[in-house]
């Protein structure tokens, strides 16, 4: 949004001030400077969101300049303009901590939407890096690892939810990490000093669901020799987190609605009802929506979950956090072991994203840990991944589907291989930047996941 305040730093008097008319005339606060020590100064005086920095400041290094600001603003974006010859230097200065950059003369378009995509990522990157502060080593927040803008567009939801106390249905398939979410909102909420009580309702049978929930009295049923207290008791002024809602029977969704809406309910055998005080986090890789048209699933228990909803994409869909993963995965496992692998090959990752991965990160991370286990080198080689699995899938699709699966998958390899540089990418498909810029804009992809994460070798 405008009025972020941007940096400007470059040494031609002219394009400093054209550039910073147009972006004045976009809405932003903008501060120039035409040297590495005004810059500086003015760096630690104002606080900016974004900074553009020329490569060559007559004779000095604008990479030493960005990585100056870096120690007053360490995740501040920072898009390097450059001239043609020196676009080797702007690669080297995004491996060193550079968003990404431009070359001279650019598209007035291009750098708006490079500042636009910047700023936005830093916006993110801020919450999430609120909330790993919050919830310190608490729980595996530190776990839900990527940075793609649909995980990030989860985690800032996460955030929001935690504010208030409203009922969360958190959407996902098998495998990618609805329960870590659910823990991180209790944790970040005002009830994080009370019970998270997780129940997989698919795990419970129908006929003794009604006492694990709400307890029962000695004597209510054969059996029932002392009285228990339900998981809603034990969650009193706590959590409470339903895994696989979709499971839950018919005949306890009434009790449930019922307890939701009187905020009381009596145990099994009990003459005395007992007031609780919870918030509902619930979980499905279903559709809610569509099991209620087919009578599966009451509409007014579903309107009472589904106040905040949840969707956490699956690992197919942000392939773009793969490699952040696959690094995490290798350092916490080889640790574990007390091995020494230290990263995977190019053609390895290569046949990681080509794969579908139906079981999502729960997959992945069973696969690292088996080719982790397996591997006498420092470097996994790629006879050691999904050594029975069919990567290509047989689906047929419709010819919209494929057409967009192609061009998803075109622009990511093209990204892989430019290392996320959108000249180079542009160069190499034989398109004009424009184009590529529409495709990452309809694909919803940001080229700056594409940094390196990890060595390839």
């Amino acid at each position: 949004m405008p009025n972020e305040n941007i940096l400007i730093v470059d040494d031609e008097k002219n394009f400093l001030e054209l550039l910073k008319f147009r972006l004045e005339t976009e809405g932003y606060n903008v501060t120039t400077a035409m040297d590495i020590k005004s810059a500086y100064r003015v760096a630690k005086d104002i606080s900016f969101d974004l900074a553009l920095i020329d490569l060559r400041l007559d004779g000095d290094d604008g990479i030493e300049l960005m990585q100056k600001i870096h120690t007053i603003t360490p995740d501040m974006p920072v898009i390097i303009l450059t001239a043609h010859g020196t676009i080797e230097n702007a690669v080297d200065a995004m491996q060193r901590g550079a968003y990404n950059y431009l070359t001279k003369p650019f598209d007035h378009r291009d750098l708006l939407l490079q500042i636009k995509n910047g700023l936005e990522k830093n916006d993110l990157s801020k919450e999430v890096k609120r909330l790993r502060a919050l919830l310190g080593e608490r729980c595996g927040f530190q776990n839900i690892i990527g940075k793609s803008k649909q995980i990030l567009n989860v985690l800032d939801t996460c955030a929001r939810a935690s504010e208030i106390d409203s009922n969360v249905c958190i959407y996902g398939e098998s495998g990618t990490g609805k329960e870590l979410i659910a823990k991180s909102i209790h944790l970040l909420s005002s009830r994080k000093d009370k019970p998270f009580v997780a129940i997989n309702c698919a795990a419970i049978p129908e006929g003794i669901f009604e006492g694990e929930l709400f307890g029962f009295k000695k004597g209510a049923f054969s059996g029932a020799i002392n009285n228990k207290n339900g998981y809603f008791t034990q969650a009193h002024g706590g959590t409470i987190f339903l895994d696989e809602i979709s499971e839950l029977p018919e005949s306890m969704q009434a009790k449930l609605l019922r307890v939701l809406q009187e905020k009381q309910f009596y145990p099994l055998g009990g003459e005395k009802s007992i007031k609780v005080d919870v918030r509902i986090l619930s979980a499905t890789n279903q559709n809610l929506e569509g099991m209620i048209q087919k009578g599966h699933f009451r509409e007014d228990l579903f309107y009472r979950i589904h106040v905040i909803p949840i969707h956490i994409p699956p690992l197919r869909d942000r392939k773009e956090d793969i490699p952040v993963l696959v690094d995490y995965f290798i350092k916490k496992i080889s640790k574990k072991m007390d091995k020494n692998v230290q990263s995977i090959s190019s053609e390895t990752l290569q046949k990681l994203l080509n794969y579908s991965w139906p079981g999502n990160i729960r997959e992945l991370k069973n696969v690292i840990e088996y080719a982790v286990a397996m591997t006498d080198n420092q470097i996994i080689s790629e006879n050691l991944i999904l050594q029975t699995k069919q990567i290509t899938a047989n689906n047929f699709q419709s010819f919209k589907e494929a057409k967009n699966k192609f061009e998803k998958d075109y622009i990511s390899q093209l990204l892989l291989q430019t290392k996320g540089n959108i000249t180079q990418a542009a160069k190499l498909a034989q398109k004009y930047r424009a184009d590529i810029y529409e495709l990452l804009k309809k694909h919803d992809i940001n080229p700056a996941c594409y940094k390196p994460s990890i060595k390839l070798q």
